[in-house]
Protein backbone atom coordinates (compact mmCIF):
# COMPACT_ATOMS: atom_id res chain seq x y z
CA UNK A 1 0.00 0.00 0.00
CA UNK A 2 1.56 3.33 -1.15
CA UNK A 3 1.14 6.35 1.53
CA UNK A 4 0.14 9.57 0.32
CA UNK A 5 -0.77 12.95 1.16
CA UNK A 6 -3.47 14.59 -0.30
CA UNK A 7 -3.90 18.60 0.38
CA UNK A 8 -6.58 19.20 -2.23
CA UNK A 9 -9.08 21.76 -1.22
CA UNK A 10 -6.69 23.42 0.74
CA UNK A 11 -5.52 27.35 0.45
CA UNK A 12 -1.29 27.44 0.26
CA UNK A 13 0.42 31.26 0.53
CA UNK A 14 3.63 31.39 -0.28
CA UNK A 15 6.18 34.32 -0.30
CA UNK A 16 9.13 34.56 -1.82
CA UNK A 17 7.63 32.22 -4.49
CA UNK A 18 9.37 34.05 -7.79
CA UNK A 19 12.34 32.28 -8.03
CA UNK A 20 14.27 29.70 -5.29
CA UNK A 21 12.82 27.59 -2.66
CA UNK A 22 9.74 29.84 -2.58
CA UNK A 23 9.11 28.65 -6.32
CA UNK A 24 9.81 24.97 -5.84
CA UNK A 25 7.28 24.96 -2.30
CA UNK A 26 4.82 26.25 -4.46
CA UNK A 27 4.87 23.56 -7.36
CA UNK A 28 5.04 21.24 -4.93
CA UNK A 29 2.32 21.95 -2.72
CA UNK A 30 0.52 22.34 -6.05
CA UNK A 31 1.34 19.10 -6.76
CA UNK A 32 -0.09 18.08 -3.59
CA UNK A 33 -3.59 19.27 -4.30
CA UNK A 34 -3.71 22.79 -2.62
CA UNK A 35 -4.50 25.62 -4.40
CA UNK A 36 -1.19 27.94 -4.30
CA UNK A 37 -1.18 31.70 -4.31
CA UNK A 38 2.56 33.25 -5.30
CA UNK A 39 3.31 36.30 -3.67
CA UNK A 40 6.39 38.66 -3.73
CA UNK A 41 7.07 41.84 -5.80
CA UNK A 42 8.45 40.43 -9.23
CA UNK A 43 4.82 39.81 -10.97
CA UNK A 44 6.25 38.56 -14.28
CA UNK A 45 8.26 35.93 -12.31
CA UNK A 46 5.03 35.01 -10.78
CA UNK A 47 2.84 34.80 -13.92
CA UNK A 48 5.45 32.90 -15.56
CA UNK A 49 5.57 30.26 -12.35
CA UNK A 50 1.67 30.09 -12.55
CA UNK A 51 1.87 29.15 -15.93
CA UNK A 52 4.13 26.25 -15.57
CA UNK A 53 1.67 25.38 -12.51
CA UNK A 54 -1.52 24.99 -14.45
CA UNK A 55 0.28 23.29 -17.16
CA UNK A 56 1.24 20.52 -14.47
CA UNK A 57 -2.61 20.53 -13.78
CA UNK A 58 -2.15 22.57 -10.71
CA UNK A 59 -4.23 25.83 -9.32
CA UNK A 60 -2.14 29.35 -8.86
CA UNK A 61 -2.73 33.00 -8.64
CA UNK A 62 -1.31 35.68 -8.56
CA UNK A 63 -0.51 38.28 -6.23
CA UNK A 64 2.07 41.55 -5.43
CA UNK A 65 3.56 41.52 -2.27
CA UNK A 66 6.02 43.85 -0.77
CA UNK A 67 6.97 41.84 2.81
CA UNK A 68 8.51 45.50 4.35
CA UNK A 69 5.15 47.47 3.86
CA UNK A 70 2.68 46.60 5.81
CA UNK A 71 0.11 47.80 3.68
CA UNK A 72 0.77 45.46 1.37
CA UNK A 73 0.77 43.00 3.48
CA UNK A 74 -2.57 43.73 4.46
CA UNK A 75 -4.12 44.00 1.06
CA UNK A 76 -2.43 41.11 -0.24
CA UNK A 77 -3.76 38.56 2.14
CA UNK A 78 -7.17 40.25 2.00
CA UNK A 79 -6.90 39.81 -2.34
CA UNK A 80 -5.42 36.23 -1.92
CA UNK A 81 -8.87 35.20 0.37
CA UNK A 82 -10.96 36.48 -1.97
CA UNK A 83 -9.71 35.00 -5.11
CA UNK A 84 -8.80 31.68 -3.69
CA UNK A 85 -10.53 31.63 -0.76
CA UNK A 86 -9.54 31.27 3.41
CA UNK A 87 -5.79 30.56 3.40
CA UNK A 88 -4.90 27.15 4.91
CA UNK A 89 -1.18 26.86 4.84
CA UNK A 90 1.30 30.10 4.89
CA UNK A 91 4.90 29.00 3.87
CA UNK A 92 6.48 32.46 5.09
CA UNK A 93 9.33 32.17 2.58
CA UNK A 94 10.66 35.55 1.85
CA UNK A 95 14.32 36.60 2.83
CA UNK A 96 17.34 38.52 2.46
CA UNK A 97 21.00 38.59 2.87
CA UNK A 98 24.44 40.42 2.94
CA UNK A 99 27.96 39.43 3.02
CA UNK A 100 29.92 41.32 5.33
CA UNK A 101 31.81 40.88 8.67
CA UNK A 102 29.97 42.31 11.87
CA UNK A 103 32.24 45.66 11.56
CA UNK A 104 31.62 46.21 8.07
CA UNK A 105 27.50 45.93 9.17
CA UNK A 106 25.37 49.89 8.86
CA UNK A 107 22.46 50.66 9.39
CA UNK A 108 21.31 50.20 6.66
CA UNK A 109 21.74 46.43 6.03
CA UNK A 110 21.03 45.71 9.09
CA UNK A 111 17.51 47.22 8.62
CA UNK A 112 17.42 45.60 4.80
CA UNK A 113 18.31 42.05 6.47
CA UNK A 114 15.62 42.86 9.43
CA UNK A 115 13.13 44.50 7.77
CA UNK A 116 12.59 41.18 5.61
CA UNK A 117 13.69 38.48 7.46
CA UNK A 118 12.40 39.28 10.68
CA UNK A 119 9.45 42.14 11.00
CA UNK A 120 8.59 40.96 7.27
CA UNK A 121 7.94 37.31 8.39
CA UNK A 122 6.19 38.42 11.82
CA UNK A 123 3.60 40.68 9.90
CA UNK A 124 3.05 38.22 7.62
CA UNK A 125 2.70 35.29 9.93
CA UNK A 126 0.27 37.77 12.40
CA UNK A 127 -2.29 39.04 9.47
CA UNK A 128 -2.57 35.23 8.11
CA UNK A 129 -2.69 34.24 11.83
CA UNK A 130 -5.05 36.18 13.00
CA UNK A 131 -7.89 35.04 9.75
CA UNK A 132 -7.05 31.80 10.61
CA UNK A 133 -7.75 32.18 14.43
CA UNK A 134 -10.93 34.43 13.98
CA UNK A 135 -12.01 30.93 11.89
CA UNK A 136 -11.57 28.60 14.43
CA UNK A 137 -12.98 30.61 17.06
CA UNK A 138 -16.31 30.58 15.03
CA UNK A 139 -16.19 27.33 13.53
CA UNK A 140 -18.84 25.13 13.31
CA UNK A 141 -17.93 21.59 15.44
CA UNK A 142 -16.24 19.34 13.38
CA UNK A 143 -15.26 21.03 10.23
CA UNK A 144 -12.07 21.81 9.30
CA UNK A 145 -10.16 24.87 11.41
CA UNK A 146 -6.68 26.55 12.47
CA UNK A 147 -4.05 25.86 10.08
CA UNK A 148 0.02 25.19 9.10
CA UNK A 149 2.69 28.13 9.17
CA UNK A 150 5.73 26.99 7.95
CA UNK A 151 8.34 29.78 8.55
CA UNK A 152 11.19 29.32 6.53
CA UNK A 153 14.43 30.16 8.83
CA UNK A 154 18.03 28.49 8.37
CA UNK A 155 20.77 26.33 9.50
CA UNK A 156 22.37 29.60 9.69
CA UNK A 157 19.50 30.34 12.52
CA UNK A 158 20.78 27.40 14.19
CA UNK A 159 24.86 27.76 13.86
CA UNK A 160 26.78 30.82 13.56
CA UNK A 161 28.89 31.29 10.25
CA UNK A 162 31.33 33.87 9.22
CA UNK A 163 30.87 36.95 7.22
CA UNK A 164 26.74 36.81 7.15
CA UNK A 165 26.48 37.48 11.22
CA UNK A 166 23.46 39.26 10.75
CA UNK A 167 21.68 37.39 8.84
CA UNK A 168 22.27 34.53 11.53
CA UNK A 169 21.17 37.18 13.58
CA UNK A 170 17.80 37.06 12.22
CA UNK A 171 17.33 33.94 11.26
CA UNK A 172 17.74 33.04 14.74
CA UNK A 173 14.76 35.31 15.81
CA UNK A 174 12.38 33.74 13.38
CA UNK A 175 12.86 30.45 14.97
CA UNK A 176 12.21 31.96 18.48
CA UNK A 177 9.35 34.26 16.63
CA UNK A 178 7.72 30.47 15.54
CA UNK A 179 7.90 29.32 19.26
CA UNK A 180 6.23 32.23 20.49
CA UNK A 181 3.18 31.71 17.59
CA UNK A 182 3.15 27.81 18.42
CA UNK A 183 2.48 28.45 22.23
CA UNK A 184 0.14 30.85 21.86
CA UNK A 185 -2.11 29.54 18.83
CA UNK A 186 -1.39 26.24 19.04
CA UNK A 187 -4.72 25.80 21.43
CA UNK A 188 -6.20 27.15 18.39
CA UNK A 189 -5.80 24.70 15.73
CA UNK A 190 -2.57 26.73 14.33
CA UNK A 191 0.46 24.78 13.60
CA UNK A 192 3.25 26.98 13.59
CA UNK A 193 6.80 25.64 12.77
CA UNK A 194 10.08 26.51 11.28
CA UNK A 195 11.88 24.90 8.52
CA UNK A 196 15.61 25.53 8.93
CA UNK A 197 17.26 24.24 5.24
CA UNK A 198 21.22 24.48 4.72
CA UNK A 199 23.15 25.05 1.74
CA UNK A 200 20.60 24.56 -1.63
CA UNK A 201 21.64 24.65 -4.91
CA UNK A 202 19.24 27.30 -6.31
CA UNK A 203 19.49 29.38 -9.57
CA UNK A 204 20.66 32.12 -7.23
CA UNK A 205 23.51 30.84 -5.88
CA UNK A 206 24.15 27.91 -8.74
CA UNK A 207 27.66 29.50 -10.19
CA UNK A 208 28.84 29.92 -7.03
CA UNK A 209 29.39 26.37 -6.14
CA UNK A 210 31.92 26.14 -9.19
CA UNK A 211 34.19 29.13 -8.12
CA UNK A 212 37.37 28.53 -5.87
CA UNK A 213 35.19 29.70 -2.69
CA UNK A 214 32.24 28.13 -3.36
CA UNK A 215 34.68 24.47 -3.82
CA UNK A 216 36.40 25.50 -0.73
CA UNK A 217 32.53 25.51 0.91
CA UNK A 218 31.64 22.43 -0.41
CA UNK A 219 34.85 20.95 1.15
CA UNK A 220 33.57 21.76 5.01
CA UNK A 221 30.37 20.41 4.62
CA UNK A 222 29.88 16.79 6.11
CA UNK A 223 28.80 14.88 3.08
CA UNK A 224 30.74 17.41 0.39
CA UNK A 225 27.58 18.44 -1.25
CA UNK A 226 25.11 20.76 -1.11
CA UNK A 227 21.58 19.65 -1.60
CA UNK A 228 18.94 20.51 -4.26
CA UNK A 229 14.84 22.57 -3.90
CA UNK A 230 13.60 18.65 -3.90
CA UNK A 231 15.53 17.70 -0.85
CA UNK A 232 12.92 19.96 1.14
CA UNK A 233 9.59 18.40 -0.66
CA UNK A 234 8.47 15.66 1.93
CA UNK A 235 8.93 18.16 4.71
CA UNK A 236 7.07 21.11 3.24
CA UNK A 237 3.65 18.93 2.53
CA UNK A 238 4.09 16.72 5.98
CA UNK A 239 4.02 20.31 7.67
CA UNK A 240 1.45 21.61 5.69
CA UNK A 241 -0.61 18.75 5.70
CA UNK A 242 -3.05 17.38 8.81
CA UNK A 243 -0.52 14.59 9.16
CA UNK A 244 1.75 16.88 11.12
CA UNK A 245 -1.65 17.98 13.72
CA UNK A 246 1.07 16.66 16.53
CA UNK A 247 4.10 18.60 14.75
CA UNK A 248 3.92 22.42 16.73
CA UNK A 249 6.54 24.69 17.66
CA UNK A 250 8.99 21.97 15.91
CA UNK A 251 12.62 23.69 14.61
CA UNK A 252 13.62 21.27 11.74
CA UNK A 253 16.95 21.13 10.19
CA UNK A 254 17.48 19.95 6.91
CA UNK A 255 21.06 20.38 6.27
CA UNK A 256 22.93 17.10 5.41
CA UNK A 257 24.03 17.43 9.19
CA UNK A 258 25.87 20.78 8.88
CA UNK A 259 24.56 22.24 12.37
CA UNK A 260 25.32 19.56 14.61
Amino acid sequence: MAYSIDLSGRVAFVTGASSGLGAQFARTLAKAGAGVVLASRRIEKLKELRARIEGEGGDAHVVELDVTDFDSIKSAVAHAETEMGSIDILVNNSGVSTTQRLQDVTPDDYDYIFDTNVKGAFFVAQEVGKRMLARSRGAAPGSFTGGRIINIASMAGLKVLPQIGAYCMSKAAVVQMTKAMALEWGRFGINVNALCPGYIDTEINHDHWHTEHGQKLVAMLPRKRVGQPQDLDALIVMLASDQSHFVNGAVIAADDGFAV
